[in-house]
């Protein structure tokens, strides 16, 4: 008895869970007003914002992640990126990786080169290159000089995930939690706590991309 009464507790906390955790991304989809946009991101975290909120997919940068250094070098001459063939390299840790002029692609979520190449072609089409946003995470080489020349990119909307606290950049955003270590985890992985939440959700990337400045967009939502 004792046994079935836990199990009937987890199972109906885990729906409470679940059920809480799809109106937390309804409410943040209601919020949204910008909905024709483009995201540049280093890694998944751009492709998570457009999942969550229900939108198709503005942007090359998606399911594949890049060193932070060829993120910001791409970022500093985008259309002439954006021109360039993809040419297939060895494959890394079992996944594809292509070169766009001289940025190395990880195709991380893809099971052919020919498949991430297709994607890439076919998303880049779509940017909206007058509603960009950028953003980047302290990770994958990224060094205090990256962020650096980060800042310096001249785009208006850009906010890169860091794991302590640069003041000294408008366009960082402190992430707590990974302090202890040499650079952030995976944000979209989730943190151990009652409500379902990732670390992503404690940046306000609504607000982000409604107002474009990553300062309205510390704290969560």
């Amino acid at each position: 008895m004792i046994s079935y009464l836990k199990r009937l507790c987890s199972c109906t906390f885990d729906m409470f869970r679940m059920t809480e955790w799809r109106l937390y991304k309804l409410r943040k989809r209601s919020r949204l007003k910008n909905r024709d946009f483009t995201i540049l991101a280093s890694n998944c975290n751009g492709a998570f914002m457009y999942y969550d909120m229900g939108l198709r997919y503005l942007t090359p940068t998606v399911n594949l992640s890049m060193g932070m250094d060829d993120f910001v070098k791409m970022a500093g001459n985008l259309r002439w990126y954006m021109e360039q063939e993809i040419k297939e390299q060895e494959p890394e840790n079992g996944y594809p990786v292509g070169l766009l002029g001289d940025i190395r692609i990880h195709f991380v979520h893809y099971k052919t080169f020919e498949e991430g190449v297709r994607k890439w072609e076919e998303r880049k089409k779509r940017i909206n290159w007058d509603n960009l946003f950028l953003v980047g995470t302290e990770k994958d080489g990224c060094t205090y000089e990256t962020l650096e020349r980060f800042e310096e990119l001249p785009y208006k909307n850009k906010v890169v995930f860091t794991h302590v606290d640069y003041p000294e950049f408008s366009s960082a955003c402190y992430i707590r939690g990974f302090e202890e270590k040499e650079e952030l985890g995976v944000l979209t992985f989730p943190k151990k706590q009652m409500l379902r939440r990732r670390w992503l959700d404690d940046f306000d990337y609504v607000s982000f991309l409604n107002h474009g400045s990553p300062k309205t967009g510390f704290g969560g939502d």
